[in-house]
């Protein structure tokens, strides 16, 4: 293979023992990933079919699981094929194309969360302008800004190193995450200060922001009334335990490049593979067992299965 090719494909180095597990791992990330295709869309439907969840807390809900959905399908199936193939190849292109889906998609997360943290703050501390500030055309602009503005930001990461020289073509994981800047000869300045950028606009001005909210809604909430601190801990304490879980999968993502750590091959499988499987799996269930009026719909859907058969 000539320099062109090698520049070209990159080795996926990330697998643990494939040869000798690969049936049993095909048949795990395929269950999974069902579950996570199931599990999700079945919240989404009934949102979608029921009047009384076409509201903004449950509509950012809806954004949040096809935004996982989307988050999985990124790696899985990609993932899913590589378990049949000796050698586990990517194109350096398909390569940046994969990273730039997989950051957006988790940036867009934290902007989501954001969105729903607002929403919450809103209704809350301010019941009466609900109605006027949480307008359709807002959670549609809200909607777009989660999406657009990682997806944008991203694009400049994965054009900056589409242009970098490589010296190493085989990547330390089973997908296309951040140890791509391992391959490359030289890290810049420029590529660093991206990055930071990148990561206050996208992620810890979204964590601080939902941070500030709860702690409003918190300080409010325990000066009024039974009701409005049940109602608080009710609506609010799904989105916090989803935000506490992503960011420190986040952070690990970050801190195993960034800081360089020498950590063993199956442990660093074993921790990438929680990024993008705990998360997509977690959402729906803590949505939809927490969420009262998403559970007694799930209630109504199961209950109508079970009196068919």
């Amino acid at each position: 293979m000539d320099d062109e090719l090698n520049v070209t494909y990159i080795t996926l180095g990330g697998h643990v023992e494939v040869d000798k597990y690969r049936y049993v791992y095909f048949l795990i990330i395929f269950i999974v990933y069902i579950l996570i295709i199931c599990s999700n869309s079945v919240i989404v439907y009934l949102i979608w079919t029921h009047e009384n969840l076409h509201e903004p807390m449950y509509i950012f809900i809806a954004a949040l699981l096809v935004n996982s959905v989307l988050f999985s399908t990124t790696v899985y199936p990609k993932l899913l094929i590589d378990f049949f193939y000796e050698k586990h190849v990517i194109s350096y292109s398909a390569c940046l194309f994969q990273f730039h889906i997989f950051y957006s998609l988790g940036a867009s997360e934290f902007c989501l969360l954001a969105a729903m943290a607002y929403d919450r703050y809103v209704s809350i501390c301010k019941p009466l302008q609900y109605p006027i500030i949480m307008r359709k055309t807002t959670v549609s602009i809200f909607l777009v800004l989660a999406w657009i503005l990682p997806a944008s930001q991203v694009a400049v990461l994965a054009g900056l190193s589409a242009n970098k020289k490589l010296c190493s073509f085989t990547l330390k994981a089973f997908f296309c995450n951040n140890t791509i800047y391992k391959l490359q000869c030289v890290g810049s300045r420029e590529k660093i200060i991206h990055d930071m950028l990148i990561m206050i606009n996208v992620a810890i001005i979204p964590l601080l922001f939902v941070l500030f909210t709860y702690t409003r809604i918190l300080i409010i909430s325990y000066r009024s009334s039974r009701e409005v601190r049940k109602k608080a801990a009710q609506t609010c304490l799904p989105h916090l335990i989803v935000l506490i879980n992503f960011s420190f999968l986040c952070v690990y993502d970050v801190i195993t490049v960034h800081l360089e750590l020498d950590i063993p091959k199956t442990v660093r499988f074993i921790m990438s593979l929680q990024i993008v499987m705990y998360p997509p799996l977690f959402n729906p269930v803590m949505y939809g067992l927490k969420m009262k009026e998403i559970f007694n719909q799930l209630k109504k859907l199961f209950c109508q299965s079970d009196l068919m058969y």
